[in-house]
This record gives structure tokens, C-alpha cells and sequence, in this order.
């Protein structure tokens, strides 16, 4: 019994296996498939030069993917199973706030070390000290795209169009509404509409929305969603701008969306036109691997599964006591002040959350994300 409870105990013998919590079915499954690209070549990379030094041991990277299917529930069972039955040291993913704020409370109440690359909802960190993030929050982006909308169009009204059933899209349209008519006053906001994901036709808010006549329409929305509001809204007569967030910046978003989507500026955490340094060192790699430049989505997750791996090193050694290493690992995460990433440097709170500059990217006419301003904290 004993050599059993040690076997149990010691799942780590000489590879440290991390969980990935993705969508690679489902809404938005170019999030999962940038996600896992990305994690794949950091693991080659990795292993290729024999394996994560710890401590003066080489370990071999063990990658376990479970799929979410872009659902809350899923992303509960898929945290539970990379817990309980993979024994992994800690999770990236999940990457929506729709995933990530239900996956969070699992990963902290069975005290397992989780990052999410992409999620900018407060709630996903909010009191769970061991649930961590990469990219910036939304109270940071809302007011951003308020300010580049006043600037960049002279902007005195908007229109919003959300997702009522995801909190990413709800909380994000409500922080640029505050933000929005505290700065240009009541009413300064024509139009208020709200969708459910699993809608197809946004007829009947657009034409509330144009019918009020706003001088931009802010869309908090999953790039698949957008590629469809952004059509429709054309059909109908708008020839205003659209302004988005950092949903939109999938690979996936110029295929399906096309010419409707060029000219229009999304927030987001970088971009890849004109990177210099490492960040175009890493874009340079994967597209030369996967044929495609790397979305903001690919970025993160590099840099999530770097701030793990990094959090690993500084341990110093690990005991092959799942528990206890991930109580470990924990606090060297929660010990990391500053890091340098591909999607900029980033100094962390004591919530988990990274300090970051967010960039406004504007869509070119050969569907690139140019850079049009940074702003930080």
C-alpha cells in the first residue's frame, strides 16, 4: 500500500506534465488551435535541448490538452479532469472570460496553480490566489477605446453591441458605457443592444443602433461574431466606424470577415506588423511552422506557459509530490514582479494581474493588424 500511495504521490518522476484548457471545438476554435500551436513549439523548443533544467534536473515537458468546447460547463470538467486525474503542476487556459471565471474557482479550490493567457475580465483572479493572467483587464481596455474613439473620430455618441450570455462581451460593454458618458455625458450612448451568442442575425439591434444615429459602434465581441455584426450592419447602411477589442484579434477574423472588417481598430496586446526583437523572432517561427502570423491568442499563451515554466525553474526543485509542488509553484508565480514577454513587459499585481501597456491596432487593406498607438498604465 505504501509503494502505491509514494507511486501516486510521485506522478512527476522525470516529466512535468502541464494541463492546457482550450476551446479547440465549438465558437471559437482558432483560440484553441493558436493556443495549442504555440504551446507545441515552446515544448519542442524546450525538449529538443533535452528537457526544463530544474534545480540541476532535466525534465521532459508533458503537454495535456483538454478541449473546452468554448463552454463554461466543459471548462469545469476539463479543469477537474487535468486536476485529478492528469496530476497535472498547474493549467493555462482558459483563455474567455466565459471559461476562465468558472475554471478559476475549480483551480483554486482544489489549489492548482492556473494562468489564463487571454481573459481580461476582473473575475477570473478576483480573490483566488492561485489563478493568475497574462493579458491586461478589461477596466484598463474600456476606457482606452474611449479615449481612441474621441480621438481618432471625434467621436460625441456611441452605440453598443454586446453578448448578453458572456461575461467577457457584458462586463466589457458596461465599463465602455460608464466610461464613455462620464466623459461626453447622459445619453451620450444612442443604443444599448444585447445579443445571445447562439444568434445569427443581428437585424433587428442594428437597425436600432443605426437608427440612433451614433458616431461609432463599439463591438466587445468574439471575432466570429464580429465577422457577422460587421456584414449586417453594412447591408443596412452603415458606413460608419466600428471599434473593437482585443476579441477580434484571432487569425481567423480577416478570413471570415473580409473587406467589411478593413479600415476598422480593435485593442489588443500586440501587433505583429512591424514587431522587432523577440516578439519577431517568435512571430517569425511560428509562421514559418504553421503558415500563419501568430494572433494575439498564440502570443499570450507563449507567454503564460513561459511565466509557469519560469515559476518551475524558480522553485529550485521539485519532490515529485504533486501537492506540494504545486503549493510551490504557486508561490514562485505569485513571486514573479516583472517579466519579458513577447507581448511586451509586464509587472504583476497582488491579484495575479499583469501591468501592461495594450496596443490599438488598425485593420490594413491586405487584412493586417498595423500599429496605430500604445498606451500604458
Amino acid at each position: 500500500m505504501l509503494s502505491v500511495l509514494l507511486l501516486a504521490g510521485s506522478a512527476l518522476a522525470e516529466t512535468i506534465k502541464i494541463g492546457f484548457n482550450l476551446p479547440l471545438t465549438g465558437d471559437i476554435p482558432k483560440v484553441g488551435e493558436a493556443s495549442k500551436f504555440a504551446a507545441e513549439m515552446l515544448k519542442e523548443e524546450i525538449n529538443s535541448k533535452g528537457g526544463l533544467e530544474v534545480g540541476g534536473t532535466k525534465y521532459q515537458l508533458e503537454f495535456i490538452y483538454e478541449d473546452n468546447e468554448s463552454k463554461a460547463e466543459s471548462a469545469v470538467a476539463a479543469s477537474l479532469k487535468l486536476i485529478e486525474q492528469n496530476q497535472v503542476l498547474a493549467i493555462v487556459g482558459p483563455n474567455s472570460s466565459k471559461q476562465a471565471i468558472p475554471a478559476g474557482q475549480v483551480a483554486n479550490d482544489n489549489e492548482t496553480p492556473m494562468i489564463s493567457p487571454w481573459s481580461t475580465n476582473p473575475d477570473t483572479t478576483k480573490n483566488r490566489p492561485w489563478v493568475f493572467r497574462a493579458a491586461f483587464l478589461d477596466p484598463f481596455q474600456g476606457p482606452i477605446a474611449v479615449d481612441f474613439v474621441k480621438k481618432q473620430f471625434g467621436a460625441k455618441s456611441a452605440a453598443v453591441l454586446f453578448a448578453l450570455d458572456n461575461d467577457y462581451s457584458k462586463g466589457l460593454a458596461e465599463i465602455f458605457r460608464a466610461e464613455f458618458e462620464k466623459k461626453n455625458g447622459k445619453g451620450s450612448i444612442t443604443a444599448f443592444e444585447s445579443y445571445s451568442s447562439k444568434d445569427q442575425d443581428f437585424s433587428a439591434q442594428l437597425t436600432k443602433i443605426i437608427a440612433s444615429k451614433p458616431d461609432v459602434i463599439f463591438l466587445p465581441d468574439n471575432y466570429n461574431e464580429v465577422a457577422l455584426i460587421v456584414k449586417q450592419a453594412h447591408d443596412l447602411g452603415w458606413k460608419g466606424p466600428f471599434m473593437g477589442s482585443d476579441a477580434w484579434g484571432s487569425a481567423e477574423l480577416m478570413p471570415l470577415c473580409g473587406k467589411d472588417c478593413v479600415g476598422h481598430y480593435f485593442s489588443t496586446h500586440y501587433a505583429a506588423a512591424g514587431a522587432k526583437g523577440d516578439t519577431k523572432v517568435f512571430i517569425d517561427r511560428y509562421t514559418a511552422k504553421y503558415g500563419y502570423a501568430p494572433d494575439d491568442v498564440a502570443a499570450l499563451t507563449w507567454d503564460a506557459t513561459r511565466i509557469v515554466l519560469t515559476a518551475i525553474q524558480d522553485v529550485g526543485k521539485l519532490t515529485g509530490n504533486v501537492r506540494k509542488d504545486r503549493k510551490a509553484i504557486r508561490d514562485a508565480m505569485a513571486a514573479i514582479k516583472e517579466f519579458k514577454g513577447v507581448t511586451g513587459n509586464m509587472k504583476f499585481d497582488d491579484q495575479g494581474d499583469p501591468i501592461k501597456c495594450a496596443v490599438v491596432v488598425k485593420i490594413a487593406e491586405d487584412g493586417q493588424f498595423t500599429f496605430a498607438e500604445s498606451v500604458c498604465p
